[in-house]
């Protein structure tokens, strides 16, 4: 009964991720997994409260129990651009905001095995590279139509672990990706691509991809709890259709990433968790390389060619979480991100303004009755706006873009044990 349970849910989740959009706050990742984590800034690798806990630290399957999450999350991105000093147009601002919110759902079910065992399954999704400008930002260097693109991965964690004694436990879980991607109005690019007609305006390509994560839990003392986890690249088909945009003939893996957490009984009633993490977007080509390569003799999608020009980030989130009654409890948090940005890479980052540094967010939760629980979370993500500086190349005009975003996020999830 237990394996047919978790084979139905999967071949469910393997359903709704065709229909799954995504968001993010910490470059193009979510700040976090499951509507308690999210109402606590994103914590949750020494601290997990729900099923999707196992979507950043695998371990946490053994200490949740028997579970099941169902969550969905109303998004709402603002992201914009400008354009000034260029000898090619008058200086112009543009809205991105074409496409409109999003209903993100994502799912977490784990099942005991015995004493020592657990296994799970998530369903979730990061994105984040979504814009839609109906002025065209490019349209003074020849660009037609509106102009934007349209990033999505979605994943699906079948999980593993395992108590090595008591309070201490391990987890790995194998990532399955589907990336999802479209490009639209970027066709001016096409001079300085080595494959012309696979840059732009090709409709929407997948690529599908595998990685691992792997992680341990443990409880050191009665107040305390200590998580850490890594997660490999997700090696990736790529998108053949933008093989001509994309570094490495579209590659586009998904970025390794590792951290740790701890989580402390400050009070009775009162735990504080924190979270560092570290995303490697520099070592995934078509994220990571400089534009400027582009007038160094590498075309758009050669080997080594050039890329968004992102840097690797550090996450720092701090959330507390306190116990007013048996069945009511409310939780808030922060989370601050390094830029990934720089200011000499906005030109091509009009297309994926990912600037958000600082986010805040409330949360709580209602135990309705044994075994059932509802939580509520919002996230503002307060406006950030990156100016650039030596950022529109001199053969293109010269000049500064400047990218801004800011995101508002509600949430509500649903979860039961059993």
């Amino acid at each position: 009964m237990r394996y047919r349970h978790l084979s139905s849910l999967a071949g469910f989740a393997l359903a709704l991720g065709s229909a799954l959009p995504a968001h993010a706050t910490d470059g193009y990742f979510e700040h976090g997994y499951g509507t308690q984590s999210k109402g606590m800034a994103g914590v949750s690798l020494a601290y997990p409260k729900d099923a999707l806990a196992i979507a950043t630290n695998p371990a946490s399957a053994i200490v949740l129990g028997d579970r099941f999450d169902a969550d969905i999350d109303y998004f709402q991105p603002f992201r914009g651009a400008s354009i000034s000093g260029n000898a090619y147009g008058r200086d112009q601002s543009y809205s991105g905001n074409d496409s409109k919110a999003f209903e993100i759902p994502e799912l977490g079910y784990i099942r005991q095995l015995g004493e020592d065992w657990a296994v799970g399954i998530a369903l979730y999704g990061n994105g984040g590279m979504d814009t839609a400008y109906s002025t065209n930002p490019y349209g003074r260097f020849g660009a037609t139509s509106k102009a934007g693109v349209d990033l999505e991965q979605f994943f699906i964690s079948p999980t593993l672990a395992y108590r090595l004694a008591e309070g201490q436990s391990i987890g790995i879980s194998v990532n399955i990706a589907d990336e999802l991607f479209e490009a639209q109005g970027i066709g001016a690019f096409g001079g300085f691509s080595s494959n012309s007609a696979a840059i732009s305006d090709r409709g929407r390509d997948s690529a599908f991809g595998y990685g691992v994560r792997i992680g341990w839990l443990g409880q050191l003392a009665p107040w305390l709890s200590v998580g850490a986890a890594w997660q490999s690249k997700t090696y990736a088909d790529g998108f053949d259709r933008y093989k001509g945009l994309f570094a490495d003939q579209g590659g586009f893996d998904v970025p390794a990433t590792y951290g740790a957490g701890l989580a402390v009984k400050a009070l009775p009633d009162l735990d504080i968790a924190l979270d560092v993490r570290r995303i490697l977007y520099s070592d995934v080509g078509s994220v990571g390389n400089d534009f400027q390569r582009l007038f160094s003799n590498q075309a758009l999608g050669t080997t080594g060619g050039p890329g968004f020009g992102w840097k690797d980030t550090t996450s720092v989130k701090i959330g507390f979480n306190y116990r007013i009654a048996q069945v009511w409890q409310v939780r808030a948090g922060y989370g601050y991100t390094t830029q990934p940005i720089p200011r000499d890479e906005t030109f091509l980052n009009i297309l994926a303004p990912a600037t958000i540094q600082h986010q805040i967010t409330l949360g709580g939760s209602w135990t309705v009755s044994n075994g059932f629980d509802i939580s509520l979370y919002g996230l503002y993500a307060l406006p950030q706006t990156v100016r650039g500086a030596g950022s529109i190349p001199s053969a293109l005009g010269g000049g500064e873009a400047n990218i801004k975003l800011s995101e508002v996020s509600t949430g509500i999830g649903f979860g039961w044990r059993f």
